[in-house]
């Protein structure tokens, strides 16, 4: 009989033990799931305070903030970043407008932790059917969305202007300029053909915010 009374205490103590790691892991979980609430919550409020943003857009993500905010915005969106944190200038890494992998590049003001300025690098090209192609496929499309373009200038010195390769030569020696640009209530956006080095020519585009760029101006003022 005592070892029964023994052996019913035992089992009595043991089914104890799984109720109470039973209830903890289930506080566990009520705890995670709170917080996937809050995290679901902030990326709502964030999403919503994007939408009304006053600020020019790039991807739908607001040309405002601090870089830290504006790189981690980016990357809900597929974009990596591939340069320092610590650096004045993000390099991101996506894919936009139909182009992958696009070099992206951050820009703030100066001495001041404001995002003003989106560079887009599209792929370089050897060819001018290709170069040109990239240029007037974007420059269409953003047309259809902005509607007329504030200013256009696209030559080639007349030297030049025969055939494809000889256009290509024209584009790397800088003789040339092709530069449309487009007016929004929330600022600019500049299309243009770009060359850096020999053989590395590729399309451009810049997206400019209009408030956080008369902030710059008023200090600029202030200082005469």
């Amino acid at each position: 009989m005592k070892k029964f009374f023994t052996f019913l205490l035992v089992v009595i103590l043991v089914l104890g033990c799984f109720r109470f790691c039973n209830m903890m892991m289930n506080q566990d979980d009520t705890k995670g799931e709170g917080g996937g609430e809050y995290i679901e919550a902030d990326y709502v409020a964030d999403s919503v305070a994007m939408e009304q943003s006053t600020h020019l857009k790039f991807k739908g993500v607001p040309i405002d903030g601090s870089l830290e905010q504006f790189v981690t915005r980016m990357g809900r969106r597929g974009f990596e970043a591939v340069s320092d944190r610590s650096a004045e200038e993000q390099h991101l890494v996506g894919d936009f407008a139909g182009f992958k992998e696009c070099d992206v590049y951050v820009s703030t003001l100066d001495n001041n932790d404001l995002v003003a300025q989106i560079t887009v690098r599209f792929p370089s090209r050897e060819q001018w059917k290709y170069l040109y192609g990239d240029y007037k496929n974007l420059k269409d499309m953003l047309v259809e969305k902005y509607g007329r373009p504030a200013s256009c200038v696209e030559w080639i010195e007349s030297l030049y202007n025969t055939d494809e390769s000889s256009r290509m030569i024209a584009i790397n020696m800088g003789n040339y300029k092709y530069n449309t640009r487009f007016a929004t209530d929330e600022g600019d956006i500049i299309l243009s053909i770009e060359h850096r080095s020999f053989r590395l020519c590729f399309v451009q585009l810049v997206y400019r915010d209009k408030e956080n760029g008369e902030t710059v101006r008023d200090a600029a003022m202030e200082d005469l």
